[in-house]
């Protein structure tokens, strides 16, 4: 029997150290996170690595570890992981999505109730020594029959959810990838973001960082809240816009907010610590005994089956078959998962049907790979790092979405392509191709019958307007005028006279300001920004 070396470079709990202890064949070497230089050395023999995000597992560090087989990344964030590193090396990397997912569910519970209560507040009135015989001054809110706002139903929001429905809450819910189909209990709501935050006593933010959920509390969305609600934030700190909120709360426009994530983390120049209308955790939604338990014994029994060749249970790389040349394949992975962008973007509505279609020798061999990398690229905005090239078809079917291989599905004299059609709920159909030019650089070279031929990364603004004169010199006029440089720009056409679609690369991404006003403009049809790459 072969022996692996396993290096722990986290606290795990010792039964599940046990676990490693007691198994036949297996080595355990503990270090410290933060000693580098003996988790360099501990790794020039280890065969597995279990660590959290406060271990950066970059290319540099792998290149300390020839013999390395499994990443066990502890929780479900990925970042800081060379996953592209490791997966040309063929080292596998897998996480523990969803195990906190009641930790943090009853967290965010926690912080609603000391909210509703003013439980911060009387408990240190009570330490320093005074009995609160202003009552009216210290009453609380109850949570019944208030409603909830939840942003965001996914694992945690759902668990969020469903406890707050024991209460007897009315709960809204805003999840625009999801519908009314998807929920199962049929009381809960699902309304638009501002119909929630607008009816919401009580709003709790359950969603992924990405850069749709970038700032999504931003001032305006802060100021349509219902007066005297209360904000709860166990998510992501990148999510709210923390002076805007201080604002908020400084005003009284809000009664209150419960945070246990943070834009900058330690947050040393919040503007929110220390508010007396704040409550705020040092992001310990999911340190609970029994979650610290569940996360280590799943990643060791996942790092012994993978090792053993016995599962591979949340692996979140791309698992490539022997001898197949990474380097040659990943321009077409980034070309199909580009277009899955291009696709998520110009979607108005849920996307139900995907049909692929690939031709060239090329990507002979490489339907399963690719369809796997559109559809990363269709789901990733909704996702985030959740999204990968393992569970996207898992994620999509989730969704009900169906993916078939077609042939013919528009026109095209390129004898290599990489093209695919979403059909909408409305039945709206979207179709978007691209190439390679030189075997490397991906192009875009036609979304619906308008041929265009451009490279799809950076900032984008995909703007579809009426084939009349003088467009070109007021969209450039309207840049120049607001300091906004065009690095490029592409245009096609359908039929002369009718509409057209153009693609723009910008330096930077168009502020709101500037947004609205071309939107605004006579002659826009639909805008939309994006950021690929």
């Amino acid at each position: 029997m072969a022996e692996f070396q396993i290096v722990v470079a986290t606290d795990l709990t010792e039964e599940s150290l046990n676990i490693l202890r007691d198994m036949d064949g297996f080595k355990l070497t503990a270090v410290s996170p933060t000693n580098l230089t003996a988790l360099r050395e501990a790794l020039k023999t280890a065969h597995a690595l279990i660590a959290r995000d406060d271990v950066l597992v970059d290319a540099a560090l792998l290149n300390t570890a020839p013999n390395l087989k499994v990443i066990g990344r502890v929780g479900a964030n990925l970042g800081g992981i060379a996953i592209d590193s490791a997966t040309e090396r063929g080292i596998i990397v897998m996480n523990t999505p969803g195990v906190n997912a009641i930790a943090a569910g009853e967290h965010a519970l926690t912080l609603m109730l000391a909210l509703s209560r003013k439980l911060i507040s009387a408990h240190n009135s009570l330490k320093e020594g005074y009995w609160l015989l202003d009552r009216k001054r210290q009453a609380g809110t109850q949570l019944h029959g208030k409603t909830l706002g939840i942003v965001g139903l996914g694992r945690v929001g759902q668990i969020v959810a469903t406890r707050c429905l024991s209460f007897g809450m009315n709960v809204l819910a805003y999840d625009p990838y999801i519908t009314e189909d998807d929920i199962a209990d049929k009381r809960i709501a699902l309304v638009s973001l501002r119909e929630l935050v607008t009816r919401a006593d009580f709003v709790s933010i359950h969603v992924s960082a990405t850069n749709e959920t970038r700032g999504l509390f931003n001032e305006a969305l802060i100021k349509q809240m219902k007066a005297g609600a209360r904000l709860i934030n166990t998510s992501h700190g990148s999510v709210v816009d923390e002076a805007a909120l201080a604002a908020a709360l400084k005003e009284g426009r809000l009664a209150g907010a419960a945070l246990d994530v943070y834009q900058e983390e330690p947050p040393y120049n919040s503007p929110l610590i220390g508010l007396d209308s704040v409550i705020h955790t040092p992001h310990i939604g999911d340190n609970t005994v029994e979650a610290a338990q569940d996360l280590s014994i799943q990643i060791v029994t996942q790092v012994i089956d993978a090792l053993n060749g016995d599962d591979y249970r949340n692996v979140v790389n791309m698992p490539f078959m022997p001898g197949l040349d990474f380097d040659a394949v990943r321009p077409y992975l980034r070309l199909a998962e580009y277009i899955g962008t291009f696709l998520h973007t110009l979607s108005r509505y849920p996307v139900r049907r995907v049909a692929v279609e690939y031709r060239g020798e090329e990507t002979a061999g490489l339907v399963k790979p690719l369809t796997v990398a559109l559809l990363k690229g269709l789901l990733t905005p909704v996702h985030g790092d959740n999204v990968n090239y393992i569970n996207a078809p898992v994620l999509a079917n989730e969704r009900g979405v169906q993916v078939t291989q077609a042939k013919g599905l528009k026109a095209s004299e390129y004898a290599a392509l990489v093209a695919s059609m979403v059909t909408l709920e409305d039945g709206e159909q979207i179709y978007v191709a691209g190439t390679l030019l030189d075997r490397r650089e991906p192009h875009i070279v036609q979304i619906n019958d308008y041929r265009m031929n451009f490279v799809p990364e950076g900032h984008l603004l995909i703007m579809g307007s009426f084939d009349q004169p003088g467009v070109i010199g007021k969209v450039g006029t309207l840049m120049a005028t607001n300091g906004i440089n065009i690095a490029s720009w592409h245009t096609g056409r359908a039929t002369p006279g009718g509409h057209t679609l153009t693609v723009l690369t910008l330096d930077e991404p168009l502020p709101e300001d500037i947004y609205a006003a071309l939107c605004a403009q006579e002659f826009v049809r639909h805008a939309h920004q994006v950021k690929i790459g």
